[in-house]
């Protein structure tokens, strides 16, 4: 019986194209993309803003942090091919990337900063970003923890 080949993953698709060429790839990230906006936009829509917009602030937040989780999970389980793969694209650059929106935030910013509001737009974003980075890092370290705790 043939041995696989590691290096072709579990949608079939080739080493030998680049991913962002294989239609099965670009499937998952925009099902996985629409998935995650879809549950954003239904966020934002459920709770008007006032000022600048903290529920975009906290879906940020909750997507940095668990992309970091999800990124490390993948990162322990093992090399970045098949089912590893298709996890990273659906759920990292689809769902979490189209859930998250730091374009709104660059926007907010803008509405902020044209209505002279320059202390808020600077604290807004700097805020978000900073806070941002931090919740990616636990998300990493919870990713992390979650792996050495596993059975063996």
């Amino acid at each position: 019986m043939p041995t696989p080949d590691p290096d072709v993953d579990v949608l079939g698709a080739s080493p030998a194209r680049p991913m962002h060429l294989q239609g099965r790839y670009v499937a998952l990230v925009a099902a996985g993309g629409a998935a995650g906006a879809a549950t954003r936009e239904a966020l934002v829509l459920a709770v008007p803003a006032e000022g600048f917009d903290t529920v975009v602030l906290m879906i940020n937040l909750v997507g940095a942090f668990a992309l970091g989780l999800l990124l490390e999970r993948l990162l322990l389980a093992g090399p970045d091919r098949g089912r590893r793969r298709a996890a990273r694209l659906l759920l990292g650059t689809g769902v979490l990337g189209g859930f998250t929106t730091y374009s709104t935030l660059a926007l907010d910013t803008v509405h902020l900063l044209q209505r002279g509001e320059v202390g808020m737009a600077i604290a807004y974003g700097l805020t978000t970003v900073l806070l941002g980075a931090v919740a990616s890092v636990a998300g990493i370290r919870c990713g992390a923890a979650l792996g050495r705790r596993r059975p063996a």
